[in-house]
């Protein structure tokens, strides 16, 4: 298991160093203000992915449960199904692109965000949003090859063509934008990627399972009903997700200019990798969790969702440290000191949050869905999703865009600590018991080196690349040593 998990990682590591760079990369070349479009064009079409309704997390489990049971014909009814079914949904999304189009026609470039900019610039968006619009409904049939693979264990090749895909999305993206800055240079590079991203999955598949047929031969009306039954769960799952997360920049965009979802995006752009790191972690665990509970094993899988809580929690204290105390400096460096004050503020108050959030949603809401108990946690997160789109429209208007960090921020503490309730209780785990062996040591160790880190700014302000870069190294170098020397002991 700790094999798939470091491969999912390095990719993981790989994406950051490309979000490092190709950030003020794109900022600089398209500026603040088509930047903001280009975060509304984002959030509307990622509407679109809810019309998938869960079927890709569905099909990972379907098959993997076939895999469970070395059942072949079983494993080809599930792809097969989960093929015609995503087919259908993807028409179903190219009609529903047309009607968000008009939406973000009306709402956005016709609104506060798109005052001021020049004609050719909102003309730009308009075709932009077209054919991310089609990328996006086009990736439901696209996207399934990954299923198998995560099903089968084979984490290793999908990250490998992941990987692939990511270099020629660098790529693409300077060699585009400087020859034409512009928001549809950004959306083809979109459509690119996924092109690759499937023949190079298609290709792997095909190498490793040539008797597993991607095509709609094995349909199986029987195997609908199973596969659409998680799969509405799965859906919720999508939908609080949309909401949490996806739909900052639609808010704002549609009460504050368009350089304000700029700010809030740098402030938020730690985030998202972040949380793809941990779900590196949970992409490994649910199908395991699956195959676990199919071979009747719930002693290993307590094990597992220890141990991997554990690891997670103490990942996200180690960066959330570095960010606390150092974040706005490393904003100043990386994306300009205008950005430090503005954005940081946001980076703070999303950490406070995602120190809660993202260990739980690593680590036990992968159990639970293995597990097939996808309907508790799914309704929660939807609740989740729905309390945060109301507090940031209510905020949004007084505070800005730090209304709608709170907004994010509140219910995602109260997400996290339900969902462990669930896990615990499900795996016949006390909370007692989850915190004494996951969450004690590895809170006491970040203590002294919050204090210490902060101790230090205070007394000699960190400032520059080579500053921020070798604090955050001998950040890491104590965390480990307290890891190896006093951490790890009682480790589950």
């Amino acid at each position: 298991m700790f094999k798939s998990v470091a491969s999912n990682w390095t990719l993981n590591l790989l994406q950051m160093a490309a979000l490092l760079w190709l950030s003020p990369f794109v900022l600089g070349q398209l500026g603040a203000g088509p930047n903001g479009l280009w975060v509304a064009i984002v959030s509307y079409t990622g509407i679109l992915s809810l019309l998938i309704l869960g079927v890709p997390m569905a099909s990972v489990r379907a098959i993997a449960q076939a895999v469970g049971l070395k059942d072949e014909a079983a494993e080809q009814r599930a792809v097969s199904t989960c093929l015609g079914i995503c087919l259908l949904l993807g028409l179903c999304a190219l009609l529903c692109a047309a009607l968000l189009y008009f939406g973000f026609d009306a709402r956005v470039l016709g609104g506060e965000a798109g005052t001021g900019l020049a004609p050719e610039t909102l003309a730009g968006a308009r075709l932009a949003f077209v054919i991310v619009g089609l990328q996006v409904a086009c990736g439901f049939v696209m996207r399934l090859p990954y299923g198998i693979l995560e099903a089968h264990g084979e984490f290793g090749l999908r990250n490998l063509v992941m990987a692939g895909e990511l270099l020629l999305r660098i790529l693409l993206t300077v060699l585009l934008l400087r020859w034409r800055p512009e928001l549809p240079m950004l959306a083809i590079v979109l459509v690119c990627s996924m092109l690759f991203e499937f023949a190079g999955a298609l290709y792997m598949i095909r190498r490793q399972h040539p008797r597993l047929s991607f095509s709609l031969a094995g349909f199986d009306r029987a195997t609908v009903k199973p596969i659409l039954t998680f799969s509405v769960f799965a859906l919720l799952l999508n939908v609080g997700s949309l909401l949490a997360f996806r739909l900052d920049g639609m808010v704002i965009t549609a009460y504050l200019p368009a350089t304000a979802a700029t700010d809030f995006d740098i402030g938020n752009k730690f985030f998202d990798p972040l949380m793809q790191f941990l779900i590196g972690i949970g992409a490994v665990i649910m199908p395991a969790a699956a195959r676990l509970k199919t071979g009747g094993d719930t002693s290993e899988l307590r094990s597992v969702f220890l141990k991997w809580s554990k690891f997670a929690l103490a990942i996200v204290l180690l960066i959330s440290i570095y960010l606390a105390v150092l974040g706005p400096a490393f904003l100043a460096w990386w994306m300009g000191p205008e950005y430090a004050e503005r954005s940081g503020s946001v980076l703070r108050v999303l950490l406070a949050s995602f120190l809660f959030y993202l260990p739980i949603r690593g680590v036990a809401l992968p159990v639970l869905l293995g597990l097939g108990k996808p309907r508790a946690p799914a309704l929660a997160l939807l609740a989740m999703g729905l309390v945060n789109l109301g507090i940031s429209l209510a905020l949004v208007h007084t505070q800005g865009i730090l209304g709608v960090a709170i907004g994010t921020a509140i219910p995602n503490v109260l997400f996290a600590f339900f969902v462990l309730v669930l896990a615990c209780r499900e795996l016949g785990i006390p909370l007692s018991e989850f915190a004494t062996r996951v969450v004690l040591r590895p809170f006491l160790a970040a203590l002294p080196l919050f204090a210490l880190l902060l101790f230090y700014e205070h007394h000699h302000p960190v400032h520059g690349f080579w500053p921020l870069i070798l604090s955050g190294l001998a950040l890491v170098a104590c965390a480990l040593l307290l890891w190896q020397t006093w951490v790890r002991k009682g480790t589950a």
